[in-house]
């Protein structure tokens, strides 16, 4: 990926990453809003509600810059961080989980132990994924909606 931009190194990392999702039967929502205020790249809803939370970084010093990260994993059942072929996975933490992304394609390099969320957390999360996810869907349908939707969906 070289010559390309952040912006398009990051995009196409997400995108690869999302796809990696769909093959694995997760449902993938990109820039979810978390409880404590940060912003998952992708939260992946798993087969028996399992959240899976991945962090899209475009090169090594996207990641040297930025450590919240840890503050993602409350929110998750599993982590990953996604990066490109390029990427020197090595300085990432064992304990998550690396999918590697080259092009259209990614592969999980790494399973991230598993942390299972408290139950009153996972039925929070899913009820805000499923008005999040429904709520994209209608603002494609209704562009002029979206305001209701923003209402819908404000923070408390």
């Amino acid at each position: 990926m070289d010559g390309l931009g952040f912006p398009e190194r990051t995009s196409l990392v997400r995108r690869a990453a999302a796809r990696l999702c769909l093959r694995h039967g997760w449902a993938p929502l990109h820039e979810v809003r978390l409880g404590n205020g940060r912003r998952a790249d992708i939260l992946a809803l798993q087969p028996g509600g399992g959240f899976v939370c991945i962090e899209v970084k475009s090169g090594l010093r996207d990641y040297l810059s930025d450590a919240k990260w840890l503050e993602y994993q409350p929110f998750c059942d599993q982590f990953f961080f996604a990066v490109d072929a390029d990427f020197p996975s090595g300085v990432l933490p064992a304990e998550t989980g690396l999918i590697v992304c080259a092009g259209r394609e990614a592969e999980v390099l790494r399973e991230p132990m598993c942390v299972r969320l408290a139950a009153g957390r996972r039925k929070a999360m899913l009820e805000r994924f499923a008005w999040l996810a429904a709520g994209r869907l209608a603002a494609l349908e209704d562009p002029m909606g979206v305001a209701d939707l923003a209402l819908g969906l404000s923070e408390d």
